[in-house]
């Protein structure tokens, strides 16, 4: 038995796009929800058009639902990572917030908008942590903070199941996320502990897709691939052009302090000759515009 990776568009899509228990099921472990505001039941939404960022325009996944209160989820899979995803999702989920209001409506029926994104790529270099939640709060007092908005950012590069103080069944979603690759003909049993998560396995087996599936299957990893390609060669030559900036800086800089150092050299030697043919020091330095040595 042969099985497709689940972070492509077509396998994630498949795994959580049609089956909501499913959603419901990872969202429950994924997202910092209490115990008494876990989700019940779920819809799905249509996804909106938001603003691409360049050289991403095919490795972002979404999947958009609603709970019976009303709370909005969005979960992106997101192969690549650029600074500018942050705006993006914070766009996103401020435009799902706003839309929930009709002309007149009262305030007090926004509810609050979770933006779950899973990134296949490290962009905190300089923390351990995998797992990064985002409120609004307040500066001076964290513990104060404003409802309607929260993010989660996961790097699932960093995700390590081994001595990790995390919820199980949290793990075991990360798990199936990250150890079921491309053709992978095994999948760890623990994994397959929790009866969800089986039925999600059994999403990913290849002989459940069509041919033309396997075929959209293959071109999302070819578009993936390119746009890695172009977002390599874009900080590449960013850094190239960055390098010769720097050189042609430090080059006028050199050049100007060469002048400004030769220059004082030249006015002390003169300082010299003219105190040696007994010019008085002080009338020396006014006539060549030097300052007087302080004391």
């Amino acid at each position: 038995m042969r099985y497709l990776d689940p972070k492509n568009d077509l396998t994630f899509k498949k795994v959580f796009g049609e089956h909501p228990h499913l959603l419901r099921s990872f969202l429950n472990a994924m997202l910092p929800l209490p115990p008494d505001r876990q989700v019940v039941s779920l819809q799905y939404l249509t996804p909106e058009l938001v603003p691409q960022i360049p050289v991403m325009k095919n490795s972002i996944v979404d999947v958009r639902c609603v709970d019976a209160s009303g709370r909005q989820f969005i979960v992106e899979m997101q192969m690549l990572w650029t600074d500018s995803f942050f705006k993006r999702v914070l766009f996103n989920a401020s435009k799902a917030y706003i839309k929930q209001l009709k002309t007149s409506e009262h305030y007090h029926l926004l509810q609050p908008v979770y933006s779950l994104n899973l990134i296949d790529e490290t962009f905190l270099a300089d923390s351990k942590d995998f797992y990064h939640h985002y409120q609004i709060v307040n500066a001076a007092d964290t513990g104060r903070r404003i409802e309607g908005l929260e993010f989660v950012f996961v790097e699932l590069p960093k995700f390590k199941p081994k001595n990790i103080v995390e919820k199980k069944l949290r793990v075991l979603w990360l798990r199936f996320l990250t150890e079921i690759q491309d053709n992978a003909t095994e999948v760890p049993s623990e994994i397959l502990q929790d009866a969800d998560i089986r039925e999600a396995v059994e999403c990913l087996q290849e002989s459940a897709f069509s041919p033309a599936e396997l075929e959209a299957y293959d071109r999302y990893w070819d578009r993936v691939r390119v746009e890695r390609t172009l977002l390599a060669d874009s900080h590449a030559q960013g850094e190239k052009v960055g390098l010769q900036k720097g050189l042609q800086k430090g080059l006028q800089k050199g050049r100007e302090e060469g002048l400004e150092k030769g220059r004082e050299e030249g006015l002390q030697e003169a300082l010299a000759r003219m105190v040696a043919s007994g010019i008085a020091e002080g009338d020396a330095r006014k006539m060549l515009g030097l300052s007087n040595p302080s004391t």
